[in-house]
């Protein structure tokens, strides 16, 4: 909730006031500092309200980032962000192990000082060595600042792009897919495949490392030939992986079946934000990707009850089916969207 709120905040401080890199390290600085003090938080709320902190920092550094790699980097802007994407598939594998090891040896509170560490470096890093780029393009930009006025004219432009719309609902769906397949998955492997913990972290480690082979192919590829047919090849491959995965009982094959459809479901992610960037004026680049990241927060929302209903009702097999389904309506979407239509949003 916390992030879906400061997700637009976010996008409108990067359209207004332009300092990107400085928007990026202020919201590692918060988070660090929210994941820091949880060492001195005492009760429930306390630990609610830092924790809210910190998701609404994931949601702070995300329009920024994106804004900043493809202004930086316009011609390879798939590649820059599927590298983004990269970084953040390989962050999401060691943060649990080197946590848990964290928890072994020094308890959570302490851990939590620890680990807020390396989010300091990075901020620092990023400070050093960005930040002197993105305040000359500042100052080389300062008279096509936009005011009040012509922000809200851009975001009325932008809700009624139908391209943008359908961009933004294709992801939430995508999303979607994405998220029952995070929260039903692990259920679905231990429960219905019995298999044993260690077998259910391998196969969902195949997913995540289908996903790191993938980002950077797919970036490529998308530079070269157009955002339209990577979306496309990852949504069809996740619809016909997700239709025939309950059908597979030997569990090598299913490792290899999660593995194949980490990488379609995960390749299409820095494809779809590149391609929010192609079709956008860069002046409206934070509030896009706002609107974006809302769009799929919205989706959620709705999800795990509903998944949960379905698994109650038929089983945990038929939640696959439904993903199947909110996959298959995104790849449909695909076809409403120009393949590329740099700045489809005239100013």
């Amino acid at each position: 909730l916390f992030s879906f709120i400061a997700n637009f905040g976010s996008g409108a401080a990067v359209d207004l006031v332009g300092r990107r890199v400085f928007l990026q390290v202020t919201a590692l600085v918060i988070g660090a500092l929210a994941l820091a003090a949880m060492k001195w938080a005492n009760g429930f709320w306390a630990v609610f309200m830092l924790l809210a902190f910190i998701g609404a920092t994931v949601n702070l550094w995300h329009p920024p980032a994106i804004s900043y790699l493809s202004s930086a980097f316009p011609s390879k802007k798939g590649y820059a962000l599927s590298l983004h994407a990269l970084g953040a598939s390989v962050g999401d594998a060691i943060a649990p192990l080197a946590a848990g090891f964290l928890l072994v040896w020094l308890g959570w509170r302490d851990a939590s000082v620890v680990a807020s560490i390396p989010v300091f470096v990075i901020a620092l890093l990023l400070l050093l060595t960005l930040n002197a780029r993105d305040k000359a393009v500042n100052a080389a930009q300062a008279k096509e600042k936009l005011t009040g006025t012509d922000y809200l004219d851009g975001i009325k432009k932008l809700l009624k792009n139908r391209w943008v719309v359908a961009l933004c609902v294709m992801s939430g769906f995508r999303t979607m897919t994405l998220m029952g397949l995070l929260m039903f998955l692990p259920l679905y492997l231990a429960d219905e495949m019995h298999l044993a913990p260690t077998a259910v972290g391998a196969t969902l480690m195949a997913m995540q490392l289908g996903g790191l082979i993938a980002t950077p192919l797919a970036g490529i590829w998308s530079d070269r030939s157009g955002r339209r047919p990577v979306v496309m090849a990852g949504f069809t491959g996740t619809t016909i992986v997700l239709a025939v995965i309950t059908l597979l009982d030997n569990q090598m094959m299913l490792i290899v079946g999660v593995s194949i459809l980490g990488f379609a479901l995960y390749a299409a992610r820095p494809v779809m934000h590149s391609w929010m960037m192609d079709i956008t004026p860069p002046h409206l680049s934070g509030s896009s990707m706002s609107l974006l990241f809302g769009t799929q927060s919205a989706f959620n929302f709705a999800l795990p009850p509903l998944c949960g209903l379905i698994a109650d009702t038929w089983g945990l097999t038929a939640v696959f089916y439904l993903l199947a389904g909110t996959i298959l309506i995104a790849n449909l979407m695909v076809l409403a969207i120009p393949n590329s239509e740099p700045n489809a949003i005239k100013d």
